[in-house]
C-alpha cells in the first residue's frame, strides 16, 4: 500500500488560482478511536537523477527525504525502525546514508526515536542522498523499497504497508529553487524582500531561465525586470482579481553546478488591505528542456500582515400572513480594512449558520447553504428545502467592504408573533474565533417574523 506524497509547496499556478488549492490529504481518519496506522513518507515521490559524468566533476546528489508518521493523534508512537532496501539500484545509483541509519550490504535500518502523527511534524527524519552511478545509461531505472515498524507506548506493534520510490537516470537541467523564509508581523505599507535563486543540479545547461510569480492581491512586486509581463490569474469579481501572474524571461545560460540569481533585487510591498499574502515562485529552463526534478522548481514566500477584517452578519425583520412567502435577505459583510483569502487551502473564509424561525418553512435557499437538523446534524432528506437549519459557505476570498447576499424564501405556515431565527457567523471549521475579526459582537443577528408592535 503506497501512501501518496505531497510536494514541497502548494503552488497557486497549478490550477485556477481563484478556485484555491486543497492540499492532498495523506490519509483518512482512523475508523476506531484506538486504531492506528504507520506510514513511510518519501519526498519526492520519484527520483530522476542526472547522468553521471564519465570524467570530471559529478552532478550534485539528490536528497530523498524519508520520514515516518502515524494516524491516531491520541497515540504516542516511539522506536521507529525504517528498513531501506537499495538492492534494486545495483549499477544504477549510489546512496549515502545519514547518521541515524545503520547500513549492511544493500539495506540499512534507520532509527526514528519518536514518530509524529500525520500532519503534525514535517521535519525530515532520514535524509538519504542519491546520485547516478558512473556508467549508468540514460533511461536506466530501479527502485528503493521500504519497510517500517514502530511501537505505541501502550505496547501495540505498528507495521507500515508496502512503499517504494522509483529511480530513473536522465539527462538535462535541474533547476532547484532556494526556499524563501516566511515574513510575519508585517505592517501594511511595509516592504519585504523576495530574492529568487536556483542552482542547476542537472548534467546539462539551462539555456535561458523563465521566472513565474503568482502574487496575491495584497502584495505588489517592485524591482521587476522591464521584460516582465503581468496578467490576472483565474477569474475575479468585477475589477478585483485575487492573484496576478507575472512572467519574466532571462537570456542567461546556467551551467551544471552554477546558480541563477535575479539581476536586481525584487521586493513585495503590502497594501493597506493585506492580511494573509503569498508569492509563489516557479523557475524553469526556457529552451523547453525537461527539468529532471520539477518538484523543486518552486517555492512560496508567505507574508502574514498585522491587520484586521471585521466580519459581520445581518438578519431581517419581516411581516407576513399565514400562507404567504417572504424573502429573508441574510447578508454577510467584510467591513475591512483587510481582505481575507484562503487561496492555498480552498476553504471558505467562514460560514453563516442560519436557523429558520418557528412557524416558517424554507422553500428556497442559496446554493451555498447545506441543510442541517435543528441540532446541526446531517439532513438525511434528498430535498434541500424544509430543513430547520442551514450552514452556508462563504467564498474562499472576500475583498474589503464586500457583501455576500444569502436570500432565504420563507413560507409562513403559522403566524408566531416575534418568531426568531438565529444568524451566526462561524469559522470554516472548528469553534475557535476568527483570529483577524476584532469585533465578534456583530457576528450574530436574527431573522424576526411578525415582530410585536
Amino acid at each position: 500500500m503506497k501512501k501518496p506524497s505531497t510536494g514541497r509547496v502548494t503552488r497557486l499556478g497549478a490550477c485556477a488560482a481563484v478556485a484555491g488549492l486543497v492540499t492532498v490529504g495523506l490519509t483518512a481518519a482512523p475508523a476506531l478511536a484506538d486504531s492506528d496506522q504507520l506510514w513511510v513518507n518519501a519526498s519526492p515521490w520519484q527520483l530522476v537523477l542526472p547522468k553521471a559524468s564519465d570524467a570530471g566533476p559529478q552532478p550534485a546528489p539528490t536528497t530523498l527525504s524519508l520520514s515516518l508518521s502515524h494516524d491516531n493523534v491520541a497515540n504516542q508512537v516511539v522506536d521507529g525502525r525504517l528498513t531501506v532496501d537499495i538492492s534494486g539500484l545495483a549499477g544504477i545509483a549510489e546512496v549515502t546514508w545519514p547518521e541515524n541509519c545503520a547500513p549492511a550490504g544493500t539495506t540499512a535500518v534507520c532509527s526514528v526515536a519518536e514518530v509524529p502523527a500525520s500532519g503534525n511534524d514535517s521535519t525530515v527524519k532520514v535524509p538519504v542522498t542519491v546520485r547516478a552511478a558512473v556508467g549508468a545509461a540514460v533511461g536506466a531505472s530501479g527502485r528503493i523499497s521500504y519497510q517500517a515498524t514502530a511501537t505505541t507506548t501502550t505496547g501495540e506493534q505498528l507495521t507500515a504497508g508496502e512503499n517504494w520510490t522509483d529511480v530513473r537516470v536522465a539527462s538535462g537541467p535541474d533547476l532547484s529553487v532556494a526556499a524563501l523564509p516566511p515574513s510575519t508581523g508585517v505592517a501594511p505599507g511595509a516592504t519585504v524582500p523576495v530574492p529568487v535563486s536556483a542552482v542547476n543540479k542537472g548534467d546539462q545547461p539551462a539555456n535561458g531561465v523563465q521566472v513565474t510569480y503568482y502574487v496575491t492581491r495584497g502584495l505588489t512586486l517592485d524591482g521587476l525586470a522591464p521584460q516582465c509581463v503581468s496578467a490576472p490569474a483565474g477569474e475575479g469579481e468585477g475589477p478585483i482579481h485575487p492573484v496576478t501572474k507575472i512572467d519574466c524571461a532571462y537570456d542567461v545560460v546556467v551551467a551544471p553546478g552554477e546558480t541563477f540569481a535575479l539581476p536586481s533585487p525584487v521586493t513585495a510591498t503590502v497594501a493597506a488591505y493585506g492580511l494573509y499574502e503569498r508569492v509563489d515562485v516557479g523557475v524553469q529552463a526556457r529552451d523547453g528542456a525537461e527539468d529532471l526534478q520539477p518538484e523543486d522548481n518552486g517555492t512560496v514566500k508567505a507574508v502574514t500582515v498585522t491587520n484586521t477584517a471585521d466580519f459581520a452578519v445581518r438578519g431581517a425583520r419581516l411581516t407576513a400572513a399565514a400562507g404567504e412567502t417572504v424573502t429573508a435577505q441574510v447578508t454577510f459583510r467584510n467591513r475591512g480594512p483587510a481582505w481575507v483569502a484562503n487561496l492555498s487551502s480552498g476553504e471558505p473564509v467562514g460560514r453563516v449558520d442560519v436557523t429558520v424561525p418557528p412557524g416558517a418553512t424554507a422553500t428556497a435557499v442559496p446554493d451555498a447553504c447545506e441543510p442541517r437538523t435543528a441540532d446541526g446534524g446531517w439532513w438525511e432528506s434528498e430535498v434541500r428545502t424544509g430543513a430547520p437549519r442551514y450552514l452556508c459557505n462563504l467564498p474562499i476570498w472576500v475583498a474589503e467592504k464586500q457583501t455576500v447576499a444569502l436570500p432565504f424564501q420563507l413560507r409562513i405556515d403559522t403566524v408566531v408573533t416575534g418568531a426568531k431565527g438565529a444568524v451566526v457567523l462561524t469559522p470554516p471549521y472548528g469553534t475557535e474565533p476568527l483570529p483577524f475579526d476584532p469585533n465578534p459582537a456583530n457576528d450574530k443577528a436574527r431573522i424576526v417574523l411578525n415582530p410585536a408592535a
